[in-house]
């Protein structure tokens, strides 16, 4: 349906204004009548030109996979124009709250020319997202009227995690990777559990490391050097609750330790381990433990639309779930976090685990917690919450300190310390032969 554009505004108070001398007898009233009458032909024939315009065809040119916050170009591909020059303004039917740069934005199409123009779209928050088709505002071509259609077909996109990290670490070897995202391991050079290769002897070996059948045959001293053991399993287990719904930054918890948990499966998967994945609370996902890089592949898809949801994790049925689907001797690697009254439940979780399994707890820390205990104390409301931050600390940390005292391994970190402290602990885990 044709609606009237500024011109026609313009143009309709400008004849309104010519009423007034017609008034006082200074315009002749015929006169007036008669360019109204113009007027209302003009925007006539106007109306039917641009009901007469017939869209044109649009393609949208995009990848089918977006990674989560990072700006991605779109373009529109328009082509099969009817009249000879089409006046638009274009404005993509993307997904409702992303953001975007570079539209809305007038075009003007010509009859044998394809026009192109890109725009800038960052997803805001993983999972599946549609694009409904392309509006184009069409203007009459005196520009007195326009109309809005709908072109192009729908497409679906799925939002994933950010692996720019791990495409970044696929440059450089396990080691180097682990160092990127600032673990610090002790190396013990040719002490690991399998047998990697023979050698001359180096200063610093230890004795036992000396093969002497080889070095009576050779006449010098033989070394036999050690790799860390290759074909462990780790599964990481994640909370979809509503403890992970809290934010520090633009990002919730559970984007965190969704990022940091890939970057831990991509380095266990580089040192020859398979990696699992079970996510319970809200969304729930389970992956079997599987070697080799596409199971990092395997780990994204089954990741990429889980949510934390407002509802308390049932640490006990997670833990039954892996009991029951994981057999085999792993480190299972749980983040959450953690408040005094969970404790029932995930000792209980922990006590089943223990059985089978090495347990490492990763305990999610508010960044707000550090800062309001290091801001000054200037009057009472200041003080009173410092006070109640020292008192829940201490309570957390007394929580902590229970799990430990039952042999688990417990990382008490904020969002930024994740990635680090996981990779830490699990390359000591290995280092030390924990498994």
């Amino acid at each position: 349906m044709p609606r009237p554009a500024t011109p026609l505004f313009v143009l309709l108070a400008a004849w309104s204004a010519i009423g007034v001398p017609v008034v006082f007898g200074y315009v002749e009233r015929a006169a007036w009548l008669w360019a109204g009458v113009a007027i209302a032909v003009v925007v006539a024939v106007d109306a039917l030109r641009l009901l007469g315009l017939r869209p044109p065809n649009v393609r949208r040119e995009m990848p089918e996979t977006w990674p989560v916050g990072v700006e991605t170009a779109v373009t529109l591909h328009f082509d099969d124009i009817a009249p000879r020059r089409i006046a638009a303004d274009v404005f993509d039917l993307h997904p409702g709250g992303w953001r975007v740069r570079d539209l809305p934005r007038r075009v003007e199409l010509r009859r044998g020319v394809e026009t192109s123009i890109e725009y800038a779209l960052t997803p805001q928050e993983r999972g599946d997202f549609g694009f409904e088709g392309v509006q184009l505002r069409l203007r009459s071509p005196w520009r007195l009227l326009w109309r809005d259609v709908v072109i192009g077909r729908a497409q679906a996109v799925r939002v994933f995690p950010n692996f720019a990290p791990l495409a970044k670490f696929a440059m450089f070897s396990a080691d180097q990777a682990s160092r990127l995202v600032g673990a610090h391991i002790k190396r013990r050079r040719g002490e690991g559990t399998d047998f990697h290769q023979m050698r001359d002897y180096r200063v610093g070996d230890s004795m036992r490391q000396i093969d002497w059948k080889a070095t009576a045959r050779t006449r010098r001293l033989i070394s036999r050097e050690y790799q860390d053991e290759r074909n462990q399993q780790v599964v990481l287990m994640l909370d979809t609750g509503r403890r992970l719904l809290a934010r520090d930054d633009a990002m919730s918890h559970f984007d965190h330790v969704l990022d940091a948990a890939l970057v831990v499966a991509w380095l266990a998967l580089r040192q020859g381990d398979g990696v699992g994945l079970l996510a319970s609370g809200g969304d729930t996902a389970w992956v079997p433990p599987q070697r080799g890089a596409a199971a990092i592949d395997r780990l994204l898809r089954a990741t990429y639309a889980l949510q934390p949801r407002p509802v308390a994790t049932d640490f006990l049925a997670a833990a039954t779930e892996i009991a029951l689907r994981q057999q085999r001797r792993s480190l299972v690697m749980m983040v959450t976090n953690l408040r005094d009254e969970d404790m029932d439940d995930v000792l209980a979780a922990v006590h089943l685990l223990r059985r089978r399994h090495l347990v490492c707890i990763a305990s999610l820390r508010e960044a707000a917690l550090d800062t309001t205990l290091a801001a000054d104390v200037r009057d009472l409301q200041g003080a009173l919450t410092a006070g109640a931050t020292a008192q829940y600390l201490a309570r957390r940390t007394e929580a902590h300190d229970a799990l430990r005292s039952h042999g688990v391994l417990v990382l008490d970190v904020t969002c930024d310390q994740l990635p680090a402290a996981l990779v830490e602990k699990y390359l000591s885990v290995k280092r030390d032969g924990l498994l």
